[in-house]
């Protein structure tokens, strides 16, 4: 029997690179990724393109949602906005206003158009910045906004395998999975070489050393 489609939304970090490595256990694969003006975007789609060559999907979308970055209000996509460096009171400045709403609508209308049942998203919980569209409250919300906003026929599921691993958990994950950590990108800010200090390369580089595993991209000394 022929597996069923998934669509797996990549933005190039490691823990979408993980549900890839996840989804392709199981399901064929669609890979979608989403330039929203972030300050790493072309650094982003590079590597999206890499891992493209790694797994080879059967279908690859790059979609464009330029307007969260008019909208603003965050240090990811406004760059006259300092990129914060150590903990932030309450909801960090990185976080891009409904971003992971905007990326799973997107998906779920590739999804419903070229017949996928999944879509994938690397959302985390347990070691993450506090955005609250990556609970589990959210996802569980918007499987019910896809079963109401799709046609009767449609058949699409959220997955967020990632939900509850800590950043740990979800290295050591992707070692077993063979995933390859080293065309991934996780920095808010460089591109070359990451630079160690914003809090997504903190939370990565944590989760390595606590796994037991060398990050193998560069970072600065």
């Amino acid at each position: 029997m022929r597996k069923e489609l998934s669509v797996v939304l990549l933005s190039s970090g490691m823990d979408s690179a993980v549900c890839a490595s996840l989804a392709k256990r199981d399901y064929r694969l669609a890979f979608l990724h989403i330039q929203y003006g972030q300050r790493t975007a072309q650094k982003e789609l590079e590597c999206f393109y890499k891992l493209c060559e790694h797994f080879n999907p059967e279908k690859v979308f790059v979609a464009k949602a330029s307007f969260l970055k008019e909208i603003g209000a965050s240090s990811l996509t406004d760059e006259s906005r300092p990129l914060p460096e150590g903990e932030e009171a309450g909801i960090p400045s990185t976080y891009v206003p409904f971003r992971n709403g905007v990326f799973l609508s997107i998906a779920t209308a590739w999804a419903e158009a070229i017949g996928a049942t999944r879509i994938f998203i690397g959302v985390n919980q347990i070691d993450f910045s506090g955005y609250p569209d990556c609970r589990e409250a959210f996802i569980q919300a918007f499987n019910q906004a896809i079963n109401e906003g799709t046609k009767p026929e449609t058949k699409i599921t959220v997955e967020a395998p990632l939900l509850f691993l800590s950043k740990k958990e979800i290295v050591r994950l992707g070692v077993e999975l063979k995933t390859p950590f080293e065309l991934t990108w996780s920095c808010y800010q460089n591109v070359e070489v990451a630079c160690g200090r914003c809090s997504s390369c903190k939370l990565r580089l944590k989760a390595f050393e606590e796994a037991g595993f060398k990050d193998p991209i560069p970072y600065q000394p």
